[in-house]
């Protein structure tokens, strides 16, 4: 699949959440729940990547999956990347996605 198709496909699941939106920050496409970013799709070091906040507790499951990695400059706080060059199983990916807006957006109505 090509980078545009999987830009296509994660907006469409990003967009059907609600109040979000799509901007760009860094030159990425980046969806936010209020002004709260819950998943960013970015190339680091040539890769293509989904990047998703899965809380501190649950990113080293993750990091043990050879797909994923530390997110880079936001790694600290939860988020992990899901290297885009492997066969993408959209299910997970509609998972990870919701699950990242929820933590970001639980947080943001606590406030």
């Amino acid at each position: 699949m090509d980078d545009k198709k999987i830009l296509e496909k994660l907006r469409e699941i990003c967009l059907a959440l609600p109040k979000t939106s799509e901007t760009t920050t860094f030159g990425h496409p980046t969806f936010q729940v209020g002004t709260k970013t819950f998943t960013v799709l970015e190339t680091y070091k040539g890769i293509l990547s989904i990047c998703v906040k899965v809380g501190k507790k649950m990113q080293p499951v993750f990091l043990e999956d050879d797909r994923f990695y530390r997110t880079p400059y936001v790694g600290q706080h939860g988020w992990v990347s899901l290297r885009a060059d492997t066969k993408l199983d959209w299910t997970e990916i509609r998972d990870l996605v919701e699950g990242s807006y929820q933590l970001v957006h639980v947080k943001k109505r606590r406030r």
